[in-house]
């Protein structure tokens, strides 16, 4: 009979280390946030929108910790510069990963993009960069009312097809 998975090892558990996992308990009804900003006085304005709005908030000081705690959880928000650990936005990290993650889980992640280049709402310019939100540096003293009511559009856009995936087990 053939094994279908291979006995764990000493090795394997090399590569998990728990203070890597960025929440020890999150509620059932509480979202999760993620946000990587460099910008001290950008990030203080996120962080207080994100806390009023009542999420569980994890800060990500470079690309690689992002990239580490997404590898762990699957944040309800994500809010990236699109500098961030970088000075040209093409290459962002983070925005690769997101934009290259499964569908279905990608569906699951609200994803905020913070731009000086782009217009707060930019529908097009959004979908262009695999975000579901762009807000530009400009309306960041808004962001608290943005993002939410972005959310707001989002969850009423996948209502129905969220509602028929639970009914057909998937969801």
């Amino acid at each position: 009979m053939e094994e279908k998975n291979p006995p764990a090892t000493e090795a394997s558990f090399d590569t998990y280390d728990a203070a890597d996992r960025p929440f020890d308990f999150v509620g059932e009804d509480v979202g999760t946030a993620l946000i990587c900003e460099s910008d001290p006085s950008l990030k203080k304005k996120l962080l207080a929108a994100m806390k009023n709005m009542g999420y569980q908030i994890t800060e990500s000081p470079t690309s690689k910790d992002a990239l580490k705690n997404m590898r762990y959880h699957v944040y309800d928000v994500v809010i990236v510069n699109e500098n961030f650990g970088t000075d040209n936005p093409a290459v962002n990290e983070v925005l690769q990963y997101l934009a290259h993650l499964n569908m279905s889980t990608r569906r699951e992640i609200f994803v905020t993009l913070i731009s000086s280049r782009f217009r707060t709402m930019d529908n097009m310019a959004a979908y262009n960069q695999s975000a579901n939100l762009i807000i530009n540096t400009k309306n960041i003293n808004d962001a608290g009312q943005i993002i939410k009511s972005g959310i707001n559009d989002n969850d009423a856009f996948y209502h129905v097809y969220k509602e028929i995936l639970k009914k057909k087990g998937r969801g």
